[in-house]
């Protein structure tokens, strides 16, 4: 077999329908009273072009700093943060669609590492987006906190499973 290669750096994009108009969804990513209702425990701030926040999420003892670069209500959001092997660019398009509903797209970009890292990046970044989006049309929609990303990883789930693959 082959060493894997990549011609090009892959980026990671997943999105879905939220059944509530733009300005609720687009407000529900920069306000952290909304926010961590789906996604995060606890934040420094609201998302401002420019201003470094901290995010938390409390049950995985993590600790990151994010830094809003674009901020256009109601349709773009652009911030960059540690990834997994350096910084990269999580852009979230809103796009009006009809009777007050609102598609949103979420892309991370500027993985780096191996080729297999890159690979593996894009994937765990899919996937966590996925879960964000499905958070965030429960809690929008229905008032539902489903906890997607406090019940993605158990404590020592990763430990006991980790010579699996």
């Amino acid at each position: 077999m082959g060493e894997l290669q990549i011609s090009q750096n892959p980026d990671s994009k997943t999105g879905m329908v939220i059944r509530k108009p733009i300005e609720v969804v687009f407000e529900a990513l920069i306000n952290p009273a909304i926010t961590t209702q789906f996604w995060f425990t606890a934040s420094s701030g609201w998302l401002e072009q420019g201003k470094t926040v901290t995010w938390e999420w409390a049950m995985y003892a993590v600790v990151v700093e994010v830094t809003p670069l674009v901020v256009e209500p109601p349709t773009k959001l652009v911030i960059e943060w540690p990834g997994y092997a350096g910084l990269t660019q999580v852009t979230w398009s809103l796009q009006p669609q009809a009777n007050q509903t609102t598609y949103v797209e979420v892309a991370e970009t500027g993985f780096s590492g191996t080729a297999e890292s890159i690979q593996q990046q894009v994937v765990d970044s899919t996937e966590g987006f996925c879960l964000v989006l499905a958070g965030l049309k429960a809690w929008l929609e229905h008032g539902i906190a489903l906890n997607l990303v406090v019940d993605r990883f158990p404590a020592g789930y990763h430990n006991a499973h980790e010579h699996s693959n």
